[in-house]
């Protein structure tokens, strides 16, 4: 039967993973960052670009930007969320899930992934105003409902933690 908790166990598996998702999505973050620099230096002075580049660009630079703006802040609240998971998952592979920590990671998990959906929203209006065909965003109940559940895991982890605190004070 495989262990959940501890060394050598499904938790430091997941713990490996998110280890590489962390620095993989830190690369993506970087190499989208660079693009935005790129267009904004196109938009200054589209010679740069060999002529038959220029021709073919439809949307224009600082658009362009935006919208991978919009994708680096999304980006970014991914890594967070990764790094908090990281950080709950190296308590459970030390055999310590109810870490008084892990109930602060939670909450701000819940935090950004609320805010990863109002982003979503928020660019979507936008791209909607800049192209007549931009994209919609219709309300993610799954979204919101992954925002609750964390929010309710947190409790637990946070009654989990207040338990064993009182179990070591007993003699």
């Amino acid at each position: 039967m495989i262990r959940a908790l501890g060394p050598g166990s499904l938790s430091s598996f997941l713990k490996v993973i998110l280890d590489v998702a962390y620095y993989v999505l830190w690369l993506f973050a970087a190499a989208v960052t660079a693009s935005i620099l790129g267009l904004l230096l196109i938009s200054f002075d589209p010679r740069i670009l060999p002529p038959a580049v220029r021709v073919r660009l439809d949307v224009s630079a600082p658009v362009s930007a935006f919208e991978l703006f919009g994708i680096v802040l999304y980006a970014i609240g991914v890594i967070v969320i990764v790094q908090r998971l990281r950080r709950i998952f190296a308590t459970m592979t030390a055999g310590d899930p109810f870490h008084p920590d892990n109930v602060r990671r939670l909450r701000i998990i819940a935090l950004v992934l609320a805010l990863l959906e109002i982003d979503r929203y928020v660019f979507a209006a936008v791209g909607h105003f800049l192209h007549a065909s931009g994209g919609r965003a219709g309300l993610n109940l799954t979204a919101w409902f992954a925002v609750l559940v964390i929010v309710v895991l947190a409790e637990v982890f946070r009654e989990g933690a207040r338990l064993r605190r009182d179990a070591e004070l007993t003699i």
